[in-house]
């Protein structure tokens, strides 16, 4: 048996939506406590699957971790025993590869498994491996693991042939305790990797840059551990501004940070959306019936973010007119546009490209996430459409949302977490 969602349509939505922490920014700074000893205290702090498997990785290698408020986490770091990421937990996650960067900075060595994740494409780990040469450390692959060792961490200037978010974090976590000054050049500038830099600069680090595509790095001899609060996810922000488009409420999304979105923001304004609020409270307002069809690309930050590109594949469905979304990051990313049309979306996908026919309505119908965002796309399509709407495999949502079902039920809508039969 897994988890699902039955969710019935056609409810109005009414009232506040909080904004959790960001996966995406916890994540690394979670892993970033491996870094130093000592005890950390981080808070707005998601609870999602991937957070609680990251945490059960830092267990492992000997972390002591304890829960001391709903979002909350204290973190006592007195050395690493165990220096191995097993494949049982890095294959349900990528993020577990990112212990590779803190274990070289604090004891030199590291073995990883190579990585898994959501089938959105193939993200190879090149960047990250090729980022730890430059830095001096032996990488060796055997039987699926990654060795990495090095005598001593020694500042490089390191080039990235693509903005690999996961790659930067990984770098900048080794780099801050190599000796000398790096330089890392093309760095991915997603406003998560700013929360990671801010959170060394305030253990000690000396991050020069942050939020541009170079970095300069001044390596440090010690790094304190201390206090940091998870800034809000942006991605989970983005949805629920969408949902209150296609539900045609006025839903207040609280505890986000609307300049993190800019370009999101941007296009839906493009579209006919008013916005109402400040940059951390908002309403959106729009008839869905007068927005406008717009063509979007998705592009490294500050560009269209990929994660918030299924979502708006729901909302241009039900919009009048011919839209076009091009995939330029994921190969494999628009895995819902198959479900979607099932529930009477016409999107044709070909070579990175989905064109969407705007239609009048969606109808519930059985259908299944095949990964994080596409399964909050079908969240969506099912809160609009007509009659019941069974998703499959809601394990790919939780992953990314935290208590989505619980907030949506709190604003009006109609949804259930249930098993299913696995298939």
């Amino acid at each position: 048996m897994t988890d699902g969602f039955i969710i019935n349509g056609g409810n109005k939505l009414k009232g506040e939506v909080r904004i959790s922490g960001a996966k995406n920014a916890a994540l690394p700074i979670l892993a970033a406590t491996l870094i130093a000893e000592g005890e950390y205290i981080l808070s707005n702090v998601p609870d999602l699957k991937d957070i609680k498997t990251m945490i059960k990785l830092l267990k492992e290698m000997g972390l002591e971790i304890d829960k001391i408020k709903e979002d909350t986490y204290k973190i006592i770091n007195k050395g690493i025993k165990n220096i191995e990421a097993p494949y049982d937990l890095v294959k349900t996650m990528r993020a577990s590869f990112l212990v590779m960067g803190p274990l070289l900075a604090n004891v030199k060595k590291a073995k990883v498994s190579l990585p898994g994740g959501c089938a959105i494409g193939a993200r190879p780990v090149d960047y990250h491996l090729k980022g730890f040469e430059k830095l001096g450390a032996t990488i060796n692959l055997e039987h699926g693991y990654i060795e990495a060792n090095v005598d001593e961490l020694k500042a490089g200037e390191i080039y990235l042939d693509f903005p690999s978010v996961g790659a930067t974090e990984n770098i900048i976590m080794a780099a801050v305790k190599a000796k000398g000054i790096s330089i890392l050049e093309n760095a991915a500038k997603e406003p998560e990797i700013e929360d990671l830099c801010e959170f060394l600069n305030e253990m000690g680090a000396k991050i020069k840059g942050i939020g541009s595509s170079k970095l300069i790095i001044e390596g440090v001899e010690k790094l304190t551990p201390g206090k940091h609060k998870i800034i809000p996810d942006r991605i989970e922000a983005g949805t629920f501004i969408i949902a209150s488009l296609l539900t045609g409420c006025e839903l207040e999304i609280k505890d986000l940070e609307l300049n993190h979105i800019d370009s999101f923001r941007m296009k839906l304004e493009e579209m006919g959306v008013q916005f109402k609020g400040n940059n951390n409270s908002l309403k959106v307002k729009a008839n869905l019936k007068e927005l406008k069809s717009v063509d979007i690309t998705t592009l490294p930050y500050p560009g269209y973010p990929t994660d918030l590109q299924a979502q708006m594949m729901v909302l241009l469905a039900l919009v009048e007119g011919k839209s076009e979304i091009k995939e330029t990051i994921f190969e494999n990313r628009f895995m819902q546009a198959q479900e979607l049309n099932r529930m009477g979306a016409k999107v044709k996908i070909d070579d990175g490209m989905a064109t969407i026919e705007g239609v009048n309505k969606f109808t519930g119908t059985r259908v299944m996430a095949s990964d994080l965002r596409a399964g909050a796309s079908l969240v969506l399509a099912a809160l609009v459409a007509e009659g019941e709407t069974k998703i499959n495999r809601v394990y790919h949502i939780d992953r990314g949302y935290d208590k989505i079902e619980e907030k949506l039920k709190n604003v009006g809508a109609k949804i259930n977490r249930v098993k299913f039969e696995v298939v």
